[in-house]
């Protein structure tokens, strides 16, 4: 497929050979894992699936919850409560992230391995969804209580990871030691890993010890690269754009530096936990990167103006990046967005009334499935490197990344084409497809 003129997602839909597909009644939804199963149920709609495969898809295969206790700096003990939701593996291993967040609760973790099915369907790759989560918040632990209640959650699921059956990777409040971690714990407990052959069990790990340069930045650059192929296909000119950012994070901050340095982009808002600052005449991705560093968030940076945290939403500019949490861009403040495309870092940063109001609005979405897919793409990569004992050169890592990336953004611009729908629905019709057809192959078994 042609990767140098990808086709729009806004326009795709024009001279559609199918009936456009009719307007799905939306609400805002009060539990993240509803607004999943709703945007599986209209994707499900739209391709007529089969009433038997989508009582198989609206469930996750396993969810497994774990208690384990927890030995505290001051010798006091704490009760920690994990989950592991593995959502499906017709395509292959179980894959996706596991987060530290005092908000973490079963649903949740049930609705990102749900679109991680979907993100890994969509891009071509040989995994299924699965994700993870503890509910704690690490700002509140110390490294060495991190390192225990990291070891102790590995111990705890045993054998439902493994390097050929479930990978976790990081995810919001984790990184590449806390993956190093996992992994050291699983080889040491896991017979049969004693051999120093296990280390691709996770991903996301430091470098040295087995992980893949490029990781760090990958679901920041994947956005970029999305957003690239979206102003190709518009015929708009990057170095003339301006850009926002909510999360100033590893995502948002990586897709600031890239968007700013490779492609010439002015960074004009910027929002996190710690309050909203915009400058007009730019911010630098960079310097801001480096406060963010030393501060803990963008709140008091002193070369921008601080502004009401609302007022972020009404921000004019060309390219809008959620990169935080979930839900952030609600049918309150989709009506005073002033985009061009919103490219959603985040997982779910947009409810389903709201996505209606930024369309009718004329704005364009790269929604999250495709937007941040760049970090289970370079953990693909990892995982591979570690099979073969191979490692990569950070072009080549690139280099793969960017045309896994523009490969699946036209895959949805001809979906939208092909369904007349919107790009949100045909990033799930795509990835649908592509398990249903897994499934018609091999049957069910007995």
């Amino acid at each position: 497929m042609d990767t140098k003129n990808p086709t729009s997602l806004a326009t795709a839909a024009e001279n559609t050979p199918m009936e456009k597909a009719p307007p799905i009644e939306v609400k805002e939804f009060e539990n993240l894992y509803e607004m999943a199963v709703a945007q599986f149920e209209r994707a499900a709609d739209m391709t007529e699936l089969n009433p038997s495969l989508r009582a198989i898809l609206s469930q996750p295969k396993n969810e497994l919850i774990v208690n384990f206790p927890v030995r505290m700096d001051s010798g006091e003990t704490m009760m920690a409560k994990g989950y592991r939701i593995q959502h499906n593996n017709v395509l292959g291993c179980y894959k996706g992230g596991l987060r530290f967040s005092p908000l973490v609760h079963l649903d949740e973790v049930k609705a990102l391995a749900a679109w991680m099915t979907w993100k890994c369907a969509l891009t071509d790759l040989p995994f299924g969804g699965a994700k993870g989560g503890i509910q704690i918040d690490p700002t509140q632990l110390s490294p060495a209580e991190l390192e225990r209640v990291t070891r102790r959650f590995t111990h705890a699921l045993g054998t439902n990871i493994g390097p050929d059956y479930d990978i976790p990777a990081p995810d919001m409040g984790t990184n590449a030691q806390t993956m190093v971690w996992m992994m050291d714990t699983y080889m040491n407990t896991i017979a049969y890993a004693a051999k120093n052959v296990s280390r691709h069990v996770v991903t996301g790990k430091t470098v040295a010890s087995g992980g893949s340069v490029g990781r760090d930045e990958a679901t920041g650059r994947g956005t970029i690269y999305n957003v690239a192929s979206w102003a190709t296909a518009n015929g708009v000119e990057l170095k003339d754009c301006t850009f926002a950012v909510q999360g100033y994070g590893n995502v948002g901050s990586f897709a600031a530096r890239i968007l700013q340095d490779e492609y010439g982009a002015t960074l004009v808002a910027a929002q996190d936990h710690t309050g909203s600052i915009i400058n007009k005449s730019g911010i630098d991705a960079n310097d801001l990167a480096g406060h963010v560093a030393q501060q803990g968030g963008v709140g008091a940076y002193g070369k921008a103006e601080a502004q009401d945290p609302d007022e972020f939403w009404r921000t004019k500019c060309d390219i809008l990046i959620p990169a935080a949490l979930e839900w952030q861009i609600t049918s309150e403040n989709a009506p005073h967005v002033d985009c061009r495309v919103i490219a959603e870092g985040a997982n779910g940063p947009t409810t389903m009334a709201a996505d209606r109001i930024l369309t009718e609005n004329g704005i364009d979405i790269i929604p999250d499935i495709l937007a941040n897919a760049g970090g289970v793409i370079v953990s693909f990569f990892e995982w591979t490197q570690n099979r073969r004992g191979e490692t990569w050169y950070l072009d080549e890592v690139r280099h793969k990344l960017k045309r896994r990336i523009a490969d699946a953004y036209d895959r949805v611009a001809q979906t939208v084409k092909h369904y007349g729908c919107t790009p949100r629905e045909a990033t799930s019709v795509a990835a649908l497809n592509r398990v249903a057809q897994a499934y018609d192959e091999r049957g069910i078994f007995p």
